[in-house]
């Protein structure tokens, strides 16, 4: 179970269990989320990792199990303190992002000031824009202000920036940050892993219905995959073998799994390898899911 110590616990999610016919989607989980952190729920296509959120979202009913939210079962309050931006909304195409907001605003009793909101998300250029007139970065920078509207404590993000390209992508990040910044809890679900690895302080890994890891991004990376790679072109190696090191072909170049870095190129430097074109791939949360799942996260 993850806890984090240094924040009150706002969700705690314990042996949740959700099946359909024999298969059980979700297969007795269990996890707590700190006040004010960025949980990531990860998980190659088919882990359960959505119903699981949606479960948590109280869109679905699980089988058995329990879910508090500050520390009580969920009622109305909850519905009334958390966003959802899901993973496709349909917004009515002749409304401008402004109509649009303040639409979301009404069905509320506690908001955010919309122009507020319109800055944070950075909207300000297209409020007067029509829907059916917005890319694909501009629809999800709007679904996140709606999901913001209600002010709420925690904020539930569904793959926020599926088909942005890299900067709005980036750009979506900072606003998250900037929402985590104001004391809001994040749990979101994403296919980029250096997206988990920038913005989640904690993470659940899910396989087959199954919470197989957890923890914070880097204690998952030096738990699982403590190993850098030196990489260097084959033909500056020549024969790797004489080398008496570990090492793999990849892509032409020679990869020397280590875990350290300065022990390996000293026993380089001393068998008289040119250093000059090397490269060398820390580990990161891709490893860690291909060596826990055995498939990349977008499979």
């Amino acid at each position: 179970m993850i806890e984090n110590i240094n924040e009150p616990i706002l969700l705690e999610v314990k042996n949740i269990i959700k099946a359909y016919g024999k298969l059980k989607a979700v297969n007795d989980i269990s996890f707590s989320i700190g006040k004010g952190i960025c949980f990531g729920l990860l998980g190659p296509n088919g882990a359960g990792k959505t119903t699981a959120l949606e479960a948590i979202e109280n869109i679905i009913k699980i089988d058995s199990g329990t879910i508090l939210y500050k520390g009580k079962e969920r009622s109305r309050q909850f519905k009334e303190e958390i966003g959802i931006q899901f993973q496709a909304t349909e917004l009515l195409g002749m409304l401008s992002v402004s109509e649009t907001l303040a639409t979301f605003k009404s069905l509320y009793s506690e908001t955010q000031d919309l122009e507020t909101l319109i800055d944070l998300c950075k909207l300000d250029d297209i409020k007067e824009n029509r829907n059916d007139k917005l890319s694909g970065g501009q629809k999800q920078r709007l679904l996140l202000a709606v999901a913001l509207v209600n002010s709420p404590e925690l904020l539930f993000l569904d793959e926020p920036s599926t088909g942005m390209d890299p900067q709005a992508r980036r750009n979506m990040w900072d606003i998250i940050e900037s929402v985590k910044a104001s004391g809001k809890t994040v749990i979101l679900t994403t296919h980029y892993m250096e997206e988990a690895q920038y913005l989640c302080d904690e993470i659940a890994i899910m396989d087959n219905g199954k919470i197989i890891a957890n923890g914070s991004p880097k204690d998952l990376i030096k738990t699982h995959c403590r190993k850098s790679a030196i990489i260097l072109p084959q033909e500056v190696v020549g024969e790797p073998d004489s080398l008496k090191i570990k090492y793999t072909y990849v892509n032409g170049n020679i990869e020397i799994l280590t875990d350290n870095i300065n022990d390996s190129i000293e026993h380089l430097i001393l068998n008289g390898i040119n250093l000059n074109d090397m490269s060398v791939r820390t580990p990161n949360l891709e490893d860690v899911f291909l060596t826990l799942t055995g498939k990349k996260l977008r499979e």
